[in-house]
């Protein structure tokens, strides 16, 4: 794989952490947990990204391994409990990982952007 792909990878974890704040944005905790289209929409946004998580980790094993503060297994696990658990899911963790871990990926994502061009 090339660094293109890598930056593909990157570009659609960012669009979909972009787009959970989008969808949350001045909405309170009271308020997303009786929403159902902000619940799907910030799922399926969670989803997306556990799924290019999955790629990531398989075909650039090397980014994980340089970055083990990022939680790529959680990101994973996430992913994994929305696409098998749809209608047992826990509001409340979507909404702290969309308030609190989305904003802290966004942020591990630019640095990620800039690790090689830093490191070499």
């Amino acid at each position: 794989m090339n660094s293109d792909w890598l930056q593909s990878y990157l570009d659609q974890m960012q669009q979909a952490a972009l787009e959970v704040g989008d969808f949350i944005k001045g909405t309170r905790k009271d308020d997303f947990l009786k929403d159902v289209l902000k619940q799907r929409a910030v799922g399926m946004n969670l989803l997306m990204i556990g799924e290019v998580v999955t790629r990531l980790m398989e075909e650039f094993p090397e980014v994980v391994a340089e970055h083990p503060d990022v939680p790529w297994i959680k990101m994973q696990g996430m992913r994994n409990r929305i696409a098998h658990g749809y209608f047992t899911i826990d509001l409340d963790t979507v909404w702290d990982t969309a308030t609190k871990a989305v904003p802290e990926l966004i942020q591990a994502l630019h640095m990620l952007r800039h690790w090689r061009a830093q490191g070499e």
